[in-house]
């Protein structure tokens, strides 16, 4: 079986972040939101991964994951040249997926539970597709999915009006007939090949689609605040490993990842927090809910429920709450920093008292 995770789109929702980063490459707990994707493609027990990228971010991508080897994969780049819906996505991989099933995964979609376990339904079972649903409070925001007798019989992209409280997940597993499905739906009023369409378009035809419901969390990454939210989560299930140097004047309390050649003087960690490769934090607190990125510089300063990107420096006062880009600079005397979202290469000054 092979795996094939999406990783188009602009990410315009992630602004400002995603001027200047591609939004599967963003950082949550310590490492990009598509490396947790692919962690999870390789716990179900699939090594050769397609990802499906947009014009223009395919080296940043290659530059970051390269050939997988690091992470137990074998990756292969796969070109969307236009948004056209999440089907169209998939059809792109035809080529790479030839005769075998495949998975497909969102990737800016994170599971508790991952995917092993609509990998073992559609192997144990062998049915056209499987889908991946969850209860949630209010359906009127997803696709909506309709059981009957074990199978999933019909889909609802976004009802006013939800025939159930099944939302569709971020990952399916499907028979390579999904691509004749593809070609024969029509674009949706979005202009768009979706692939709730293309579901439907098994069922209509006769094709078994099972569902698999999933009872741990689900995040998506597609706001600022989902950054944060999946950072706590992710972070929630970190498991402890100090690699760098902790001082004898620092405390460190709860689960706490040091990378290697990061440094930790005069200061208290409170888990779950993780600090990168040769970051520094000095003289400050830092955590809960809490990732330092690679490179960065925390100093006399209170960090907590916030990313700090790789090579970002906060210098004096507290910031929570909060992401910081790549190479942002927050310096002032004692003041303090609430939801702020500041991308690549900001700074800002604080003055005391504020």
């Amino acid at each position: 079986m092979k795996a094939v995770v999406l990783c188009g789109g602009e990410g315009t929702r992630l602004r400002p972040f995603t001027y200047t980063q591609a939004k599967h490459l963003l950082p949550v707990a310590g490492k990009p939101v598509v490396e947790h994707a692919l962690a999870a493609v390789r716990e179900a027990g699939i090594a050769e991964v397609g990802i499906v990228v947009g014009p223009g971010v395919e080296r940043p991508f290659r530059d970051r994951l390269g050939d997988g080897s690091h992470l137990g994969l074998r990756l292969e780049y796969i070109l969307q040249p236009e948004p056209k819906g999440l089907a169209h996505a998939v059809l792109c991989a035809e080529r790479f997926v030839g005769d075998d099933p495949f998975l497909v995964y969102l990737g800016d979609n994170l599971l508790q539970e991952g995917v092993t376990g609509v990998v073992d339904v559609f192997c144990s079972r062998n049915p056209a597709a499987v889908v991946s649903l969850r209860r949630v409070e209010d359906p009127r925001r997803f696709g909506v999915a309709v059981i009957e007798g074990g199978r999933l019989v019909r889909l609802v992209e976004k009802p006013n009006d939800p025939p159930s409280d099944l939302a569709i997940v971020g990952a399916y597993a499907f028979t390579p007939l999904v691509f004749q499905a593809a070609r024969e739906v029509r674009p949706s009023f979005r202009g768009e090949l979706e692939l709730t369409d293309c579901l439907q378009w098994l069922v209509d035809h006769g094709h078994p689609v099972l569902p698999h419901e999933i009872r741990g969390w689900w995040q998506d990454v597609g706001r600022p605040e989902d950054l944060l939210l999946a950072n706590r989560l992710l972070l929630s299930q970190i498991e402890p490993r100090v690699e760098g140097e902790v001082d004898a004047g620092s405390t460190v309390e709860g689960p706490v990842v040091i990378e290697g050649g990061a440094r930790v003087l005069g200061s208290r960690l409170i888990g779950p927090v993780v600090i990168g490769k040769e970051a520094v934090v000095e003289r400050s607190t830092v955590g809960p809910s809490a990732a330092i990125g690679p490179g960065a510089l925390v100093r006399d300063a209170t960090v907590v429920d916030s990313i700090v990107m790789e090579g970002a420096r906060v210098a004096g006062g507290g910031l929570e709450r909060s992401v910081l880009g790549r190479s942002v600079a927050v310096m002032g005397g004692g003041a303090k920093v609430s939801g702020a979202f500041l991308g690549d290469g900001s700074a800002l000054g604080l003055e005391e008292g504020r």
